[in-house]
């Protein structure tokens, strides 16, 4: 492992998990001997990050000098904090994850006093009942959107008749049941919203609608308000 990618690896576990952090803890997520932690330690000190502790007490990143502070006023901050918990509860295994990852690397990147406030923020985010797990890879589905690339599944519908799609990919809503998938259906020719937890056998094709995702997702927009104004109307 070069020095670059050992100091790189370094800020991030300073970032990830509870502070303080030991040398001995520290050389076990790197595989490296706790000298080595210190002398990195060092490094990363001269390099402008503010890393709090010494040997024997353990060590906390303060300031990271990778990025300039941001600047957010405190409301900013808590809408962010908010935006990010409530993905850690309703997103899919992967953009739990990232979310969680987000605001450690967010924290680290602030200054002081909102560093301090992210870590104690008011606002939080819960679910009684969590949406219906989804059945498909949905990182791989998320890139397949944004490649723009049709993708073929297996599907079942309310009322348990299967059959096999091939769709266009949009956009991902997290409601507060399920997850869903808004595409255009090439079997019905229209578009159509997909319960990702009633999706199973996805394969991402190499048949290609770049660049008609954006244009696409709009009209498909415009349509679901148009129903919601009709339906409104008639009542």
């Amino acid at each position: 492992m070069s020095r670059t990618t050992r100091l790189f690896q370094l800020m991030q576990a300073l970032r990830s998990g509870p502070s303080p952090k030991t040398s001995g803890q520290l050389a076990g997520d790197l595989g490296v001997s706790a000298r080595t932690v210190h002398r990195d330690i060092d490094a990363l000190r001269g390099l402008g990050a503010v890393i709090d502790g010494e040997a024997g007490f353990g060590f906390t990143l303060i300031e990271d000098a990778t990025l300039p502070p941001l600047g957010f006023t405190d409301d900013e901050l808590e809408a962010l904090v908010l935006g990010l918990r409530e993905v850690q509860v309703i997103g899919d295994p992967a953009l739990s994850d990232a979310a969680g990852t987000a605001l450690r690397k967010l924290q680290g990147r602030l200054p002081q006093r909102q560093s301090h406030r992210l870590s104690h923020a008011v606002l939080s985010a819960t679910r009684f009942e969590r949406p219906a797990v989804p059945t498909i890879a949905v990182g791989e589905l998320r890139q397949a959107a944004w490649d723009e690339r049709a993708v073929e599944f297996a599907y079942t519908d309310a009322k348990g008749d299967n059959t096999r799609r091939r769709v266009r990919p949009l956009s991902i809503v997290y409601m507060d049941r399920a997850s869903v998938l808004l595409g255009w259906c090439c079997l019905r020719r229209d578009f159509r919203v997909f319960r990702l937890d009633r999706m199973q056998e996805m394969t991402v094709t190499e048949d290609s609608f770049r660049p008609n995702r954006v244009p696409l997702l709009r009209d498909a927009l415009a349509q679901i308000r148009a129903k919601q104004s009709h339906r409104r109307t008639d009542d």
